[in-house]
């Protein structure tokens, strides 16, 4: 299956590292074993939108190839494209599905942004000490829907699985430190020219002060610099108040991703 989407297709270097990602003809079956509550590690790519009955059927699809392999309690489903199309998404709505609205937005240069910390200072990680702090940085960003002590036992996972990616010279992960202190990081990561942004997040107690800009701005300049990057990728939820930042450093929109997935609720 060919993809057109650049967000999809630059989803798949991470899976291809330490996962599968099985080729099925008329579609595509991602799975990363070792963290399997990943929603979007775990997931079926379609190459077009849901039809009315599309539902049953990939929950089939995902059944056999998903469920059958891992100890899952989620479906996730992405349909390739670059308009955003979502078709026949009702059934879904219904059954209580999460709808994904995602922006891919391109650099092939950065500028700095009009709000800008010049304090912060922005460099890639060193050290035990340093991973876990930014480790810790991400858990104070979950999501308040999501059960904590599962994103804990997820997130640690994640980062794991991206420190083992930098060490074998896929990509890098950057911190941004305030007298010491990380609060702030992201990563990037390559395949083809193209760089992929990962996980941008600034610790809530620290937001609305221009550090995100400048982590952005300084590891796009490590990374055209650097890491021989040609193309910076980032994908971000439509309507988050982020995607005004990454435009702000130089960032265009340029294609919509879109999917569903849904998962077992649980009382924190």
């Amino acid at each position: 299956m060919d993809i057109r989407s650049l967000g999809y297709r630059t989803d798949l270097i991470f899976p291809r590292f330490d996962g599968e990602v099985l080729d099925r003809g008329d579609y595509l079956v991602i799975l990363t074993p070792r963290n399997p509550s990943f929603f979007w590690g775990n997931f079926v790519l379609f190459p077009d939108p849901p039809g009315e009955s599309d539902l049953r059927r990939w929950k089939d699809v995902f059944d056999e190839e998903i469920r059958s392999r891992l100890k899952v309690g989620h479906y996730a489903f992405g349909w390739d494209g670059v308009e955003g199309v979502m078709g026949e998404i009702g059934p879904f709505e219904k059954e209580g599905f999460s709808l994904n609205r995602f922006a891919v937005l391109v650099a092939d240069r950065v500028e700095a942004p009009r709000k800008y910390d010049r304090s912060v200072v922005v460099r890639p990680l060193q050290g035990d000490d340093e991973w876990e702090e930014a480790t810790w940085n991400q858990i104070a960003c979950c999501d308040p829907c999501f059960n904590l002590e599962n994103y804990k036992v997820f997130k640690f996972e994640q980062m794991s699985r991206y420190r083992k990616m930098v060490v074998s010279g896929l990509g890098s992960w950057f911190g941004a430190f305030l007298e010491g202190k990380l609060v702030a990081d992201l990563g990037i990561f390559s395949t083809e020219r193209l760089g992929r942004f990962q996980n941008v997040e600034t610790h809530p107690a620290y937001r609305r002060r221009g550090i995100c800009g400048a982590l952005v701005h300084q590891a796009g300049l490590f990374a055209f610099e650097r890491m021989e990057i040609e193309t910076l990728v980032m994908v971000a939820d439509k309507d988050y108040h982020a995607v005004d930042i990454y435009q702000s450093v130089g960032f265009l929109p340029k294609e919509s991703q879109v999917g569903a997935f849904w998962w077992e609720k649980e009382t924190k």
